[in-house]
């Protein structure tokens, strides 16, 4: 089966396999390391959880492990990680998945599986981790996250705070309206008692910094909808 490039392709991504079948570990092993992945492997859980701490990019996680079993190990690493946790088990009644997926594991897997049924999963974990780009751009309007500084046809615009985090949100979501609800809860959050009108003020602010000299104009008012960033 084609499976596609492998996600490790550009860089070498380690993943942690916690198994104490060692038939089991030793095929997970072969098939993710011909994938381009670094694995690591590990038969309890107690080392399981001193080497989760290390910072691999994805956890296979066996539910029976002798010393600590996989739920425990699941919560500990929780406590000081968001590293994706496949958990792998042969229990597969319904109550048992909910409480895996509870303590924290971000998918379920129940023995016997297909290999290409987990490098799936494996990638959809990973991309959903991926860090969030840097730079945000729109046509010739650029937005850097981490400099803090906005660029439109070469010309740089100076924005306070809260102008920032308004177009860092409509630049994350190209051409999609978002409501006035949408845009006071992501950019001022739903405990913030301000103005009724407060969305209304600082779109206009940003079109007259980002927009006011612009031809193509980025910021649109959706009439009785919302706003939009359109490309």
């Amino acid at each position: 089966m084609d499976l596609g490039p492998s996600p490790a392709a550009a860089s070498k991504q380690k993943i942690l396999v916690v198994e104490d079948d060692q038939k089991i570990a030793r095929v997970l092993q072969l098939e993710l390391e011909h994938e381009g992945f670094e694995v690591e492997w590990c038969a309890d859980g107690a080392t399981a959880i001193e080497r989760a701490l290390k910072g691999p990019d994805l956890i296979i996680l066996d539910l029976l492990l002798p010393r600590i079993d996989g739920l425990e190990v699941c919560r500990r690493v929780r406590k000081h990680s968001s590293v994706p946790i496949i958990m792998l088990t042969a229990k597969d009644a319904v109550p048992d998945r909910i409480t895996g997926l509870d303590t924290g594991a971000n998918d379920y897997l129940t023995k016997p599986f297909s290999i290409e049924e987990l490098l799936a999963r494996i990638r959809v974990q990973l991309r959903s981790h991926e860090p969030a780009p840097r730079l945000l751009t729109a046509k010739d309007l650029v937005l850097n996250r981490d400099t803090h500084e906005v660029v439109r046809a070469g010309k740089p615009i100076e924005l306070t705070a809260k102008e920032f985090s308004l177009l860092e949100f409509l630049l994350m979501y190209p051409n999609k309206v978002h409501t006035r609800d949408e845009i006071f809860n992501s950019v001022w959050g739903s405990d913030f008692l301000g103005e009724s009108n407060l969305i209304d003020v600082y779109i206009r602010y940003l079109r007259n910094k980002v927009d006011v000299d612009a031809d193509d104009k980025l910021i649109h008012t959706v009439r009785g909808v919302g706003y939009a960033l359109r490309v």
